[in-house]
């Protein structure tokens, strides 16, 4: 017989006690903790306060370390068949009856898909999806609404503000998954929506109600059941202070198509913009004005970032800019005024107060409008759109100097281009489109760099070169100079 001996820190072990010594060793280093970012779900076996992989501080958490398992063949549920004998009429779009919304999806909600609707908090995410619910639900068609922010009369409320009763439209307020999944059985519904995923929880997981155990239990037993079913899913998500979606980036990976829910809370605009879509494209942008009896779309959109006036105003222009595919005319406004503290103020209101310092410094150097630096400058944009986009320079440049001479610009003129810090005005993609939607707005006149290709008939295009160009449109018979610094007096 031969005797296996091991030399332990607690002396010799021989024969079996030898096996059962290195079993509580495996046991040991099975059951030792490790850690896991709850970000991007990299894992290490020591704590760190930043994660390498996605750079993200106080992200690295605490977990067990999963036993090592080993999967074995199993039975196959479907067979696999050529691609060409897959039936794709299953995975038609059918319409929520909200164009706006539909526009964004690329035609509707597909039977299975999960949506994740993402937005701050008052924006008007569950106002959308209860309208949506109560216009989708049919006698084929039963809609459920699962709510666990509010209780079950609360929605009932809004839904009598903004219309939204229907017989086969169903209301459950819960927070357990299981009730949950025992609804879904019960109703039987083409369409889900929770309001929203982080107060839903299992009580098998451990963890609190919005975290990540808990966010990726939730949203995989939603997906599973959407997939088995043919069902579609529209889940509501928090964001975090910086406007991304709260918890873990997993779930944006699960899900089939993600919505961002934009827009400012004081003003009436909402955008529904695609990030994520299996189904269609994500340069669609829908419109949605949010209103005292719900939320509408608005197909035509662009009078709600104009101001009619008889005469135009100094320190206005006008430009159009792109959402998406969509075009839409927007108004900046400025507004100089002598300053009456050492360090001049610079207020921005829907526009990156990056490019604006840009432009004056261009409108500084290039344009010879040297009295910029010693003023105060209130710049904003009209309705609460945002132009984030470069196409925006040259109305905003053009604005400051009409502000600063105080000159009107010639009325029914857009401006398009983007400006380089050389002064340079440079060519933007779809130019042809933004001057389409200028000349259907009536708009007569329009700055653009060069090359603009196929022009409205009927409209008059200037195509400049640099801002020394730009700046020749404020008419000189009423042009009043800006103040000047005392050098240049001199």
């Amino acid at each position: 017989m031969v005797m296996s001996r091991f030399v332990g820190g607690g002396g010799v072990v021989s024969g079996g006690g030898y096996g059962s010594c290195m079993a509580a060793r495996t046991k040991t280093a099975k059951d030792r903790p490790s850690y896991r970012c709850t970000e991007c779900g990299w894992q290490t076996a020591k704590w760190l306060g930043r994660c390498p992989e996605c750079q993200a501080w106080g992200t690295v958490e605490e977990y067990g370390a999963p036993a090592v398992r080993t999967t074995t063949p199993g039975r196959v549920t479907t067979s696999a068949v050529p691609i060409g004998q897959v039936d794709g009429r299953t995975a038609t779009a059918r319409p929520t009856g909200v164009p706006e919304l539909d526009r964004v999806l690329g035609g509707g909600l597909v039977p299975g898909a999960v949506v994740l609707v993402a937005g701050e908090p008052g924006v008007g995410k569950s106002t959308l999806l209860l309208d949506v619910a109560a216009k989708s639900a049919s006698d084929e068609h039963r809609t459920l609404y699962i709510t666990g922010e509010e209780s079950a009369s609360q929605v009932r409320l809004r839904a009598d503000r903004i219309k939204a009763i229907d017989d086969h439209l169903y209301l459950a307020a819960e927070t357990d998954l299981a009730a949950v999944l025992g609804h879904l059985d019960a109703v039987k519904p083409s369409l889900l929506i929770l309001d929203s995923v982080q107060t839903v929880a299992s009580p098998e997981i451990d963890g609190a109600p919005g975290g990540m155990a808990q966010v990726r239990e939730v949203a995989g037993a939603l997906i599973r059941a959407s997939k088995e079913r043919g069902m579609s899913t529209l889940l509501v998500g928090h964001v975090t202070k910086d406007g991304a979606i709260a918890g873990p980036r997993l779930l944006e990976h699960l899900v089939d198509v993600v919505l961002s829910f934009e827009g400012d809370r004081h003003a009436r605009l909402r955008l529904v913009r695609g990030v994520k879509n299996r189904y269609g494209t994500t340069d669609e942008v829908g419109c949605f004005e949010l209103h005292d009896e719900g939320i509408t779309g608005l197909a035509d959109p662009s009078g709600l970032f104009l101001t009619r006036r008889a005469e135009p105003v100094p320190g206005t222009c006008l430009t159009v800019t792109l959402e998406g595919r969509r075009p839409l005319v927007a108004e900046v406004q400025a507004l100089t005024v002598d300053s009456q503290i050492p360090s001049p103020r610079r207020t921005t209101s829907g526009l990156e107060t990056s490019r604006v310092s840009m432009m004056l410094a261009v409108l500084e150097q290039r344009g010879r409008i040297t009295a910029l630096g010693k003023r105060d400058i209130y710049s904003a944009t009209v309705g609460g759109v945002k132009l984030s986009e470069p196409a925006a320079d040259l109305a905003i440049a053009l604005a400051l100097a009409s502000a600063a001479s105080d000159t009107p610009l010639p009325k029914n003129l857009v401006a398009i281009g983007e400006v380089g810090l050389a002064g340079e005005v440079r060519r933007v993609t779809g130019v042809q489109r933004r001057l389409a939607e200028a000349h259907r707005l009536g708009f007569t006149h329009a700055l653009v760099p060069g090359d603009p290709g196929k022009i409205p008939p009927g409209m008059k295009v200037l195509e400049v070169a640099d801002m020394g160009d730009a700046l020749q449109v404020l008419p000189r018979s009423r042009r009043r100079e800006a103040p000047r610094d005392e050098e240049e007096r001199r």
